[in-house]
């Protein structure tokens, strides 16, 4: 079973959209791949990077509140189906707790409903019939909805920040199907698309179940995305950094330019306020250019000359923590 979200983050279930991201950002960082070297850190950050992306879009978070681990089968208009009884946290009725089984055949979830103890005057299989895609569960009428399928949807850093339309090849038991998917702007790692109806076929009348493609952002050079934050290296030559300088910085729409302060070392980081990870339904995320200063490997006679009376007249000493003296940086 998958760990709870809210754990995943450490935080409380009533925790606001800004404790969710300081939680997913401290996280994040302590976790990412490219700085964390233990084996499990990659699992924990794909984990911590799944629990952001749920808790914090309202409506994902709603159905998470309400059904758990199982809230990306819930069809969109649950809330009209079943209204504000089922699943035990509002309006008064009993708890339905809905149980995930294995894959079936068709890469769809065996599993259903346990412990209901029922609503007055009302019978759960008629008033929820065919809303889970039926996960193999035969209706009334003889009839066995389709199950939901999974697959994932590899996309570049530029295609996830862009969106757009994009074309998908799947081979499924009746062989390679192409489908053309609407990508919404900023997606995410991890979020899921839904293609309704694209699932496995249901039996006898029983309608068909949903394909649920999963993004997956590919390993980029020059960007790494956590969240909707974007990180990108910025190198520098000595003199840019102790003079300061403005300079390009590539970006995932293209090149922009970004001032960089004198005095500026290695590690610092220059932000770039909205200029991270789209966000259809609220803040962007932001672009982090980290300074990196980088020396010639070769140097040609007058440039060793320079270097040489920069080296005899300064007083600067980068192993000191500080430069009292001359108060710089």
């Amino acid at each position: 079973m998958a760990r709870d979200f809210y754990d995943v983050l450490g935080v409380s279930r009533d925790a606001g959209a800004d404790e969710l991201q300081q939680a997913f950002r401290r996280l994040a960082r302590q976790n990412h791949p490219d700085v964390n070297k233990d084996p499990g850190a990659e699992e924990r950050f794909k984990e911590i990077n799944e629990a952001y992306s749920a808790l914090s879009d309202p409506e994902l978070r709603k159905r998470y509140d309400r059904f758990g681990e199982d809230f990306r089968r819930v069809p969109d208009d649950w809330e009209e189906r079943v209204g504000a009884g089922v699943g035990g946290r509002a309006g008064g009725g009993r708890r339905a707790t809905w149980t995930s089984g294995g894959t079936d055949g068709d890469g769809g979830f065996g599993g259903g409903f346990e412990g209901f103890e029922g609503f007055d005057g009302i019978d759960l299989e008629d008033l929820l019939g065919g809303m889970f895609g039926g996960r193999g569960r035969g209706t009334r009428a003889g009839r066995t909805a389709g199950a939901d399928q999974e697959a994932q949807l590899p996309l570049t850093v530029e295609e996830a920040y862009r969106g757009g339309r994009k074309e998908i090849t799947l081979n499924g038991p009746e062989g390679p199907r192409t489908y053309t998917v609407t990508i919404p702007p900023g997606v995410t790692d991890g979020r899921r698309i839904r293609l309704a109806g694209e699932g496995g076929q249901g039996l006898g009348e029983g309608p068909a179940g949903d394909l649920y493609l999963v993004v997956r952002l590919r390993p980029h050079p020059r960007f790494r995305v956590e969240g909707r934050t974007i990180r990108v290296e910025l190198r520098l030559a000595p003199w840019e950094a102790a003079l300061g300088a403005t300079v390009p910085v590539a970006t995932p729409w293209g090149e922009t330019t970004v001032t960089v302060p004198p005095g500026s070392s290695s590690g610092r980081r220059l932000r770039l306020r909205g200029q991270g990870m789209p966000n259809p339904r609220g803040q962007p995320g932001d672009l982090f250019a980290e300074i990196r200063i980088m020396v010639p490997t070769r140097l040609d006679d007058r440039e060793r000359e320079l270097y040489a009376q920069l080296a005899a007249s300064s007083s600067f000493d980068p192993r000191r923590t500080t430069d009292d003296a001359k108060g710089r940086r």
